[in-house]
């Protein structure tokens, strides 16, 4: 037991969880949010309970900068973009309890690490997946019907008359699509691309999928199914045994027809293999949301590929599932602060 006059604390009291023991504004809980554009919905709901700081540019925090605002934090409020290893966690020290990452992917932070300090992990699964396969679905039409492409014909002088043959590209109306990663991303995006008529779907994996029969995708092993697609869909999840999954041999195996689309992680695919194979015209074309690395430099050779479409990471860029996002990486640190089970925890 503590004294201080005619006051009295137990010791174990200051362990309790911050909401219900700390009344005064000057006692709330700090949180470090490393952007300034995050929507409004989440920081609103932080600053009903939180004192809320923020990182004043809408680009990453340098590694320098982070290191230092996280000091005596209680809660950081982060993203893909910014790495939360454990230097990050020894400047963050005994008062950070929890990390929320507004991604589902979780590989920027050193899980292991802040488990081993007591620290909580937050992600935001599901409420970005609609997001991510509608887009998913727009990059393999825009790649297969060659739209970016075309457009800058218009600006080039390449658009003379109408021709017949000129800028065609494959439908998905009666093709074979393989889906590598069958999760909640590889699911909702077979569900989408069923309405465009696609005669057959499989996916690769490790194990069976009751929500498959449903969608009627058949599973095989990724050597076999690679050679009978003519589009193919990479969701897998980022982890070391991932990283270069897509390499040489696979793009070895694929119909020079083929068409691969990237919405995942760009680890997942070794870039130099897949290159030369757009290049060479082992495959018709890629169309990619992530790459390595993030941002890519404007003289990179895969922008210079008339048969790649490249966009900036937009997946989950729904203003929609942007904000449920936002929610509820706020929600997961507010539970957490409140000793309450977070709605998404690692």
């Amino acid at each position: 037991m503590l004294s201080s006059g005619s006051v009295t604390v137990r010791a174990s009291s200051l362990l309790r969880p911050f909401f219900r023991c700390r009344s005064f504004a000057t006692m709330k809980p700090s949180v470090y949010v490393t952007r300034p554009d995050v929507p409004s919905v989440g920081i609103d709901l932080l600053k009903e309970k939180c004192n809320v700081e923020m990182w004043s540019e809408c680009k990453a925090p340098p590694y320098d900068e982070l290191i230092k605002s996280v000091a005596g934090k209680n809660a950081l409020f982060c993203n893909i973009a910014d790495k939360v290893d454990k230097n990050v966690l020894d400047a963050a020290g005994s008062s950070l309890k929890v990390i929320a990452t507004m991604s589902v992917g979780f590989e920027h932070i050193d899980v292991a690490e802040a488990k081993k300090r007591g620290i909580k992990v937050g992600y935001t699964p599901d409420v970005l997946t609609y997001a991510v396969a509608e887009l998913t679905v727009g990059i393999l039409l825009a790649t297969s019907r060659r739209l970016f492409e075309a457009h800058r014909e218009i600006f080039n002088g390449g658009w003379t008359s109408w021709s017949p043959s000129w800028m065609c590209g494959p439908s998905i109306r009666g093709k074979t699509v393989g889906i590598v990663g069958f999760g909640r991303i590889g699911q909702e995006t077979a569900r989408l691309l069923k309405g465009f008529g696609v005669k057959q779907f499989l996916y690769s994996g490790r194990k069976d999928h009751p929500e498959a029969s449903d969608i009627g995708a058949v599973r095989m092993p990724v050597e076999e199914m690679l050679p009978k697609c003519d589009f193919i869909i990479c969701a897998l999840a980022m982890s070391p045994e991932t990283k270069h999954y897509f390499n040489e041999r696979l793009f070895n195996l694929m119909k020079p027809s083929a068409i691969f689309v990237n919405t995942s992680r760009g680890g997942v695919v070794d870039q130099d293999a897949l290159i030369e194979a757009l290049e060479k015209g082992k495959i018709r074309g890629a169309g990619l949301d992530v790459m390595t690395p993030e941002p890519i430099p404007p003289d990179h050779r895969l922008l210079k590929l008339p048969n790649c479409v490249v966009i900036p990471h937009i997946g989950s860029a729904g203003i929609e599932s942007r904000n449920d996002m936002a929610e509820l990486t706020a929600r997961n640190i507010l539970n957490a602060l409140d000793g309450k089970p977070m709605p998404a925890e690692l």
